[in-house]
């Protein structure tokens, strides 16, 4: 999450109004319900592990081994087996 300063987006009665109540502390504004993002949506994150993933199962299917694999990917055998089953559900 990027912090942006309130002296660039707020008006001036409303940073006074917040310097009543938190004055020099960071404050996190909760977006409103309809505008929620999931989890790795703004970033980007989820969709390269969702890449990553697809290349495991292809690399797995394709013949090589959960060891090869973790190597490759500096993952625990457990987190690529765990990908593949959930692949397969």
């Amino acid at each position: 999450m990027k912090y942006e300063n309130a002296n660039d987006i707020l008006p001036l009665h409303i940073i006074e109004m917040l310097q009543e109540y938190v004055d020099g502390k960071y404050l996190y504004i909760p977006r409103k319900e309809n505008n929620k993002k999931s989890w790795g949506e703004e970033s980007g994150f989820r969709q390269e592990l969702n890449n990553r993933n697809r290349k495991i199962i292809e690399e797995y299917n394709n013949g090589k081994t959960v060891k090869e694999i973790s190597q490759n990917y500096y993952l625990t055998e457990h987190s690529i087996r765990r990908i593949i089953r959930d692949n397969n559900k």
